[in-house]
């Protein structure tokens, strides 16, 4: 038998289940929050084209606004000013079998629980890898950080004050060894974007952005149902929309994991 054909079998006897990690979309999913002087990303709009009325009597249909970078998404290389210059990096040129690769869940709810400003290093990288083993090259990288349970309240999600937003995320020299040391795929996390709340401060700001994209690497934000995941041993697949020179969409992420 393929390997297809005893995935299909495993599906249908329940050896294997699809794990959705996407927040559900709608108008009340919260968006990025960037300063006054840059332009806005709105949320989704919904308007509706006809409904079983005299605009289209037997059908249903909406016409939607959103960017693309709305609820859970996909960065593409061209996202940043980093990647802008890299070949085949918008969402229309990817290569589709780059959308898919192993899951790597590093759960770091404790450390986050006392900190919403934490940043996972390297050390910390290197203790998950000492239980789990070796970060595979190709792998989605996923940092389980809880954030996921602050559901829609957009300011429970955002969590900012007078210093801005704060959210965990990966520190720069983190960013680095994921993409130099262990060639990923790119990484997830359940917060707005794939940096911390507080990565406009960083020097330079928005590391993570800055350091994937540049090396063709991919980012997953706003994901949810991560502690469905093992550490290790799921298989993620992440499509974003074939957008004419897309910097990005909104993305349906799912995995498949032992049931």
């Amino acid at each position: 038998m393929s390997s297809i054909t005893n995935l299909l079998a495993d599906l249908a006897a329940g050896k294997i289940k699809v794990v959705d990690l996407t927040q559900p979309l709608g108008p009340a999913t919260p968006v990025i929050d960037l300063p006054p002087i840059f332009a806005p990303s709105p949320g989704l709009t919904i308007s509706e084209i006809s409904r079983y009325d005299d605009k289209g009597p037997a059908w249903y249909w909406n016409t939607l606004t959103l960017g693309e970078h709305t609820g859970t998404h996909f960065d593409a290389p061209v996202h940043w000013v980093t990647g802008k210059d890299l070949p085949n990096n918008t969402t229309d040129t990817l290569d589709p079998a780059s959308f898919i690769g192993p899951a790597c869940v590093i759960d770091v709810r404790a450390e986050v629980a006392q900190d919403p400003d934490f940043l996972l290093s390297i050390e910390g990288v290197k203790a998950w890898e000492a239980q789990h083993g070796q970060i595979p090259a190709g792998a989605w990288v996923l940092l389980f950080t809880g954030w996921a349970s602050r559901g829609n309240d957009k300011a429970a999600f955002l969590n900012a004050d007078a210093e801005g937003p704060h959210t965990p995320g990966f520190h720069q020299t983190t960013s680095e060894f994921l993409v130099k040391e262990r060639d990923v795929l790119g990484v997830g996390v359940e917060t707005i974007g794939t940096d911390a709340g507080q990565a406009g401060k960083f020097n330079p700001p928005f590391p993570n952005h800055g350091i994937m994209h540049g090396a063709g690497k991919y980012g997953l934000a706003s994901l949810r149902n991560l502690d469905q995941l093992p550490p290790t041993g799921a298989l993620l697949i992440a499509a974003p929309l074939k957008i004419v020179d897309g910097s990005g969409s909104p993305v349906r992420v799912l995995a498949l994991a032992p049931a």
